[in-house]
């Protein structure tokens, strides 16, 4: 069987996808969109030109030709899947269709968000973690997955408290704001990496005002390596977890925490409506953040039944995304 997944890998997951196909005997490939680079230069100045004055971006462009170029090369696949179908153009995954038996979607983010609704009918199969996208449109609910099933749990005694990492988004900026303020007020330990373009803003100003910031704060414009994020998830007693506006769906930080046997705070209410939910181990925000204490970060963690924690692996995802179980 040949598997292949296009995706815009900004934060290094989907490859776990490959690897664990890889494990099954499975041929799989990685298309990621995000591999195209400018050749030099003088391609960045002319995108940057030709956006200004033709309102075409050409990077946008060649990333739809170096999907289709990959594919062409790849040749045939049994199952093609697609993460966010938003990044390729209608055209590309009209291609993409012609080169697959089955075209599969997985939506990790709401349609609200990045509206997709004319190339959804282009699909065999359209998975979506967002509940309201699943009944709204009928697509089969699935959350993201636990990619460290066999991590090693390291049993040092973390130096932080609580530790976030998050692109940049200026409504969780506003949150972070009060969330700070009530650390400080508990005399807790933390770390927040804002990450992303955006925060060069940020790094200016820390950088001219560096008393009106708070050291444990940091902005990197370029993503911060698995290895590194994973060192400090160790380093921390809870991890937090804010969600992007009207999104209820679970991010990865979750099943990293479930791996690592990591407390977690989060401002998603929907989590309590999972089986591996206990209030010992998830701690939901409220808006005055009044539910965050001491006594829950300082707590134990409780670790959840093996058969919860395996609905969630990387193994029982990509058996039920690809129908693994009767091939």
């Amino acid at each position: 069987m040949k598997i292949c997944v296009v995706s815009f890998d900004f934060w290094h997951y989907d490859h776990y996808i490959i690897d664990e196909l890889l494990k099954k005997n499975i041929s799989a490939s990685h298309i990621n969109i995000g591999d195209y680079k400018y050749a030099n230069i003088f391609e960045r100045i002319s995108n940057t030109c030709s956006k200004i004055f033709l309102g075409k971006n050409l990077k946008h462009i060649n990333r739809q030709k170096y999907v289709r170029d990959s594919l062409k090369s790849l040749g045939h696949q049994d199952q093609i899947l697609i993460m966010n179908p938003h990044t390729l153009a209608y055209e590309t995954i009209q291609y993409i269709k012609q080169h697959t038996s089955h075209l599969i979607a997985y939506l990790y983010d709401n349609l609200d968000r990045f509206p997709v609704h004319d190339k959804l009918h282009l699909f065999d199969k359209v998975y979506s973690f967002e509940d309201e996208d699943v009944k709204k449109h009928g697509f089969e609910k699935l959350t993201n997955y636990n990619y460290l099933v066999d991590f090693h749990r390291n049993k040092n005694v973390p130096e932080l408290d609580i530790f976030y990492i998050t692109s940049y988004d200026k409504n969780r900026k506003i949150i972070l704001k009060d969330l700070v303020n009530r650390f400080q007020q508990l005399n807790l330990k933390f770390k927040i990496v804002t990450v992303g373009k955006k925060v060069w803003k940020e790094q200016l100003r820390q950088f001219f005002f560096p008393k009106s910031k708070h050291t444990a704060c940091e902005f990197h414009r370029k993503p911060i390596s698995h290895t590194h994020v994973l060192d400090a998830y160790h380093n921390t007693r809870v991890i937090l977890d804010l969600m992007r506006q009207d999104q209820t769906g679970l991010s990865f930080r979750v099943f990293e925490a479930m791996a690592l046997e990591k407390k977690m705070i989060t401002d998603n209410p929907s989590i309590v409506h999972y089986d591996f939910y206990r209030p010992e181990n998830i701690l939901v925000l409220n808006d005055e953040h009044s539910t965050l204490s001491v006594d829950f970060v300082s707590s134990p963690y409780v670790p959840i039944p093996d058969e919860i924690y395996h609905q969630y692996t990387l193994d029982n995802w990509v058996t039920k995304v690809f129908n693994l179980s009767e091939k």
